[in-house]
């Protein structure tokens, strides 16, 4: 890790949440022992650490998660795992962060979630802005005041859903669990590639009282295509060779195939140069299933010299699109009414739903959405029933949700 992190702030006890459990009660902090001690939810792994402090927040659970990458070559927390930290200390009131020094040690204790506007942090380069949206717009929806905060790193980016993505195809789906429009937006300001980032965007997020169970059974047909390319410091050739491949795949299959380009230059592209693109298919039953990739390499100058076995590992701009249209058919013909991406997010948005029986489509089950399943079962003691459709192979999901309400918006 690049530097250890040791911070700790006070902590006023005797703070009152709402309880997952009983969604008409205030309780105090039950997290404290009648001898006063704080008592520590014990973990062991660094893996589901987003969705492990996501839902520690929500349930007033401190968390002890010890042997964090004990046995690697470089243990503990990443770069990016502590500033997701930072972020959630950011909009989080009296939460308490202890991290050892060799980072693979780390005591979480949670605070009432605070939101807050004109806030601001930087992800680094570590990961995209991607991987801190998730978490972050949980922990937004059931603040004290509404969140809006400017982001900043890498917007785009292989490993993560790039903000293009989030902005068709996630908040869309928030809409189907109560969360109004108003106030629901993310934007743009300027484009970040890896490896050196420089990508900025405004997330706004109202608060909710609490998440309506969603019946979501019905996939749909595809009615239309959407996507966007994206260039930053290299020719805006590239974004049309991606979408002519694109659409060569799509356009014997329907007519209403719109690819919008987003072609940046000076402050807006960021600081390195590089392509991509996403994609949303949208059904019948307003499903959105999405597929995205970017493509970068270190700019001549900042780095060194790209050696010539780099420049060819390269993606040309025309697999690129061709590669990431076949991957949103793949996953159409899978079935379900959300990609593999969103299923985590679908599983914490049903389970912190009122209480009341939601029943959704899936296609196969995720790795992280099984991971998903497992935290929810240790934190809120929940459990659901999967079964499978024979008439079509997907899988029908159905669970009560805890009955989560937002006490601080309502008192506030």
């Amino acid at each position: 890790m690049g530097k250890t992190v040791n911070k700790k702030l006070k902590l006023g006890f005797g703070v009152l949440k709402s309880c997952p459990y009983n969604r008409n009660s205030i309780v105090r902090d039950q997290s404290l022992s009648k001898t006063g001690k704080t008592t520590y939810k014990k973990l062991k792994g660094s893996q589901n650490l987003r969705q492990r402090l996501v839902l520690s927040t929500l349930s007033s659970t401190p968390l002890l998660i010890e042997e964090i990458r004990a046995e690697d070559t470089w243990p503990g927390l990443r770069p990016h795992e502590v500033s997701l930290l930072r972020l959630i200390e950011k909009v989080c009131d009296d939460c308490i962060v202890e991290i050892n020094e060799t980072g693979t040690k780390l005591k979480y204790k949670p605070g009432t979630v605070m939101g807050g506007k004109n806030l601001v942090h930087d992800c680094g380069v570590s990961r995209s802005i991607g991987y801190f949206l998730e978490p972050l717009i949980l922990l937004a929806l059931f603040a004290k005041k509404p969140i809006s905060i400017r982001l900043k790193g890498i917007t785009n980016d292989s490993k993560d859903p790039c903000v293009d993505t989030f902005r068709s195809t996630t908040l869309p789906m928030l809409k189907r669990f109560g969360v109004p429009s108003e106030g629901l937006e993310l934007k743009i300001e300027s484009r970040g590639a890896t490896p050196h980032g420089g990508g900025e965007v405004i997330l706004t997020v109202p608060t909710v009282e609490k998440l309506t169970a969603v019946n979501w059974l019905d996939e749909g047909m595809v009615k239309r295509i959407r996507g966007v390319t994206f260039s930053a410091r290299v020719s805006s050739q590239f974004e049309n060779a991606m979408i002519r491949s694109a659409r060569g795949i799509f356009n014997c299959l329907l007519p209403d195939v719109h690819i919008f380009t987003d072609h940046k230059a000076g402050p807006q592209a960021g600081k390195s140069p590089g392509y991509g693109i996403s994609l949303v298919a949208e059904t019948t039953s307003g499903s959105f299933i999405s597929a995205d990739t970017a493509v970068s390499y270190a700019q001549i100058g900042e780095v060194g010299e790209i050696e010539d076995e780099e420049k060819r590992v390269l993606t040309p701009p025309e697999d690129v699109g061709e590669q990431i249209a076949s991957f949103v058919l793949e996953q159409i013909q899978q079935g379900g009414v959300v990609d593999l991406t969103h299923q985590g997010l679908l599983f914490l948005l049903c389970a912190l739903s009122e209480p009341d029986v939601s029943k959704v489509r899936i296609g196969k089950l995720s790795p992280y959405g099984i991971e998903t399943l497992k935290s929810i079962r240790e934190f809120l003691g929940l459990k659901f029933s999967i079964n499978q459709d024979p008439s079509t192979g997907t899988l029908i999901f159905l669970g009560m949700g805890c009955g989560y309400k937002n006490v601080s918006r309502k008192i506030s």
